[in-house]
């Protein structure tokens, strides 16, 4: 069984189609990426995955329980944790503080980090631990808003790990990254897939073959074809396309 499984997906929006009998399963410890033209349903199906939209029909599980139209907070709960292409951080608070919030010790002892960040030493070293995995140590107390947009994406991976996610979903992430932070995120998350399951959807096929084990090909609501990056350079589906070129 896989650790997560859509099955027959189907998601309008009034009278336009945009997933149409979407199957997707994604194993333990493994790198799955979904990739696939603009306006193809990459991230409306990566929001119905993560209970973001409710599927019209269709079913969604997770380690064999049935997660179907379950709310984001829930599923979160249950061990699934994402980023966003938008960035989606306490700008306004330290990088150490935006972490604390994600870490379950604070959820736990309903912890306040922006009021009391000295009262949990647990905590703390947990965050601390998390942001140094992320090659964010040293920064704890810097103001999220004044690090480099790659640093910011970095800060993003760490608060979703936080929660200790048992799968990881990253959209987009290099999204707004030039080669440099491309190359860092690409190295960070190679760590990081030896230690977790990882979705990603993107945009940077470069980026994403040189990571997946595995990769769904998503075109008109669709899911074309699945398999290994070597198996899709083979596509005569993919060689037609303008992904063929990268691929």
């Amino acid at each position: 069984m896989a650790l997560f499984e859509a099955t027959h997906l189907h998601k309008r929006f009034g009278d336009q189609v945009v997933l149409e009998d979407v199957t997707l399963s994604f194993e333990k410890g493994q790198l799955s990426g979904i990739m696939g033209p603009n306006g193809a349903g990459k991230s409306t199906c990566f929001n119905v995955l993560t209970g973001h939209y409710k599927p019209n029909s269709g079913t969604v599980t997770f380690e064999g329980r049935d997660i179907t139209g379950l709310s984001p907070r829930l599923i979160a709960g249950m061990g699934i944790a994402r980023s966003f292409q938008i960035m989606n951080l306490f700008d306004e608070f330290s990088v150490l503080e935006n972490i604390l919030v994600a870490v379950p010790q604070s959820i736990k002892r309903s912890f306040n980090p922006f009021h009391d960040i000295c009262g949990n030493s647990e905590a703390i070293d947990k965050a601390e631990s998390i942001l140094a995995r992320v090659g964010l140590k040293g920064k704890e107390n810097l103001i999220a808003s004044s690090l480099p947009y790659g640093e910011r994406r970095a800060l993003e991976i760490a608060v979703a790990l936080a929660s200790d996610p048992k799968l990881l979903f990253l959209d987009e992430p290099t999204q707004g990254l030039g080669a440099d932070g491309t190359a860092l995120l690409a190295d960070l998350i190679s760590e990081l897939k030896r230690d977790y399951s990882i979705v990603i959807i993107e945009h940077n096929m470069d980026f994403l073959f040189s990571l997946a084990d595995t990769i769904s090909v998503i075109h008109w609501g669709q899911v074309i074809t699945t398999g290994s990056p070597d198996e899709l350079r083979e596509n005569e589906w993919v060689k037609a396309s303008s992904l063929g070129e990268v691929a």
